[in-house]
């Protein structure tokens, strides 16, 4: 099991419209086809910074779970156009970490 953080640089002002997109459809749609999201954050000196962490049991299953959601229509065709409206692509920085024996998240 392996966790994977992820961060995005936000177009400047675009924190309130982002958050809203990702707690109405982003996190839904991505649980529905079955990706963990354990965490979704804001950085509170750094209002263009979003980051959230989602969980994967092995890289197999990661695989298949990308391919479910970012090759869908309803990704490619609805909610894609509007993230790329809002957060600048080629800053999203994405790091595989894995939980300490002291972490809460396991």
């Amino acid at each position: 099991m392996f966790f994977e953080l992820r961060q995005y640089r936000l177009k400047p002002g675009t924190r309130d419209k982002w958050i809203k997109l990702m707690e109405e459809e982003i996190i839904p749609f991505q649980t529905s086809k079955g990706i963990e999201v354990v965490a979704s954050f804001i950085d509170l000196e750094d209002p263009d910074l979003y980051i959230w962490i989602r969980k994967f049991k092995n890289d197999e299953e990661k695989e298949r779970l990308y391919k479910a959601v970012y090759e869908s229509a309803e990704w490619l065709d609805v909610i894609k156009p509007k993230s790329d409206e809002i957060i600048l692509r080629k800053e999203i920085k994405v790091n595989k970490i894995e939980a300490t024996s002291a972490s809460l998240l396991k």
